[in-house]
């Protein structure tokens, strides 16, 4: 039997493919698609080698993640319940798309994912491969096997020699890609303690940030960060670099309780130095260029958009129709914004486009100003003529009653 299982390195992976192999009795295949910035190809080769893997796939999928996935829902400026970047739920249709594809090329008889049964993540894997291939088998060993904690996990590594990062003094679940890192368990179970700073990765506590504000230029076209203080970038090694600029002065921690999609709500951290700066800042160049009935039908887009990404419906109908009237209204969103970056702060300084519909003449009270303002008396009585027939009616209702 082949199995090719979505292996990440970490410790449900790692365990998973042990026992995978074991139980099976199967040749197990890992797939790792490297969307971070710290992954090493050849640490992991040697890990999951040493671990039993029968064949080892690794993909830098970096250009793509960005281009196909990120770009996307940054123009739909799409936050989970308002705060997420959805950072790991993005990257899950891109790797169980490359699961399935290695699956055939290999002729394997099922893939596997090292999720767990009360997660989001295995439905966003599942939900992909029931796109692409149907009829596959699907193993979810954190959903059959016998271990029942994280600390159970990390026995059965040290039992079978098998090397994590992951110990009982230190016991994260943490994801990292180019567009956030994800933390949860441990300590941080419980919603009303704070987070340890052990618990972040790379952001900077406010204590040990700069002192002095540093102000960046984020340069966008058709809603497509393109340069960076004057400096044309690919799109992945731009987010690369604003998270080492965010994280310096401590941008991009978030702290929330959210709504799994399986029910259950969960205390989650996050980090997304990029993810905030980009998203408020093509928020900017957006309030510049759409007229206002787009700005706010696009409120209800984003949320819609940020729900199908989190829920796994990436390759959805739903999500397809929205991209294209989102490639529509970002045709004029053109132009730059620059943003103060101090003490955890990301401020919105300035901004400019060639394609802007703020009227300086139009906005101003100086003596330049051309707006009619007489012109206001009528469209205040028309517009509040509905308000105006229902207080007559009230005070008719009123005197009859007298």
């Amino acid at each position: 039997m082949k199995i090719v299982l979505a292996y990440s390195g970490g410790l449900d992976t790692s365990v998973a493919l042990k026992w995978l192999k074991d139980k099976y009795k199967a040749k197990v295949i890992t797939y790792t698609a490297t969307i971070g910035d710290e992954i090493n190809k050849s640490e992991i080769e040697k890990k999951a080698k040493s671990t039993g893997a029968f064949k080892v796939y690794v993909e830098d999928l970096k250009k793509e993640f960005a281009n196909e996935f990120i770009a996307p829902t940054l123009k739909a400026g799409a936050l989970y319940e308002g705060k997420y970047p959805l950072a790991t739920a993005l990257s899950r249709p891109l790797i169980a798309s490359g699961l399935v594809e290695i699956a055939r090329k290999e002729k394997a008889d099922a893939v596997a994912h090292g999720c767990t049964g009360k997660g989001n993540d295995q439905v966003r894997f599942e939900l992909t491969i029931f796109s692409f291939a149907p009829n596959l088998k699907i193993i979810a060993p954190l959903r059959e096997w016998e271990l029942k904690s994280r600390e159970e996990e990390i026995e059965y590594a040290k039992k079978h020699h098998i090397p994590v990062s992951t110990t009982k003094k230190s016991p994260y679940s943490i994801d990292k890609n180019i567009w956030g890192t994800s933390i949860e368990c441990g300590v941080l179970e419980d919603p009303d303690q704070e987070p340890p700073e052990d618990a972040w990765d790379k952001t900077n506590p406010i204590d040990k940030t700069p002192d002095k504000p540093q102000y960046i230029k984020i340069y966008f076209e058709n809603g497509i960060p393109k340069k960076l203080d004057g400096n044309k970038y690919e799109l992945s090694a731009l987010i690369v670099e604003l998270n080492s600029i965010g994280a310096k002065h401590g941008i991009g921690r978030i702290d929330m309780v959210e709504d799994r999609l399986v029910g259950i709500k969960s205390r989650e951290l996050y980090e997304a130095p990029a993810a905030v700066m980009l998203h408020k800042a093509l928020g900017e160049i957006e309030n510049l260029t759409l007229d206002r009935e787009t700005t706010h039908f696009k409120e209800v887009i984003s949320s819609k958009y940020a729900q199908l990404v989190y829920y796994g419906l990436w390759y959805s109908d739903l999500k397809e129709a929205l991209d294209s009237f989102l490639e529509k209204i970002h045709e004029n969103t053109t132009g730059e914004v620059t943003l103060k970056l101090h003490k955890a702060n990301c401020i919105v300084v300035g901004r400019n486009s060639p394609n802007s519909l703020y009227n300086t003449k139009m906005a101003t009270y100086s003596p330049e100003d051309i707006f009619n303002h007489q012109s206001a008396k009528g469209f205040i009585e028309l517009f509040g003529l509905p308000q105006k027939i229902q207080a007559l009616k009230i005070l008719e209702k009123q005197k009859k009653k007298k």
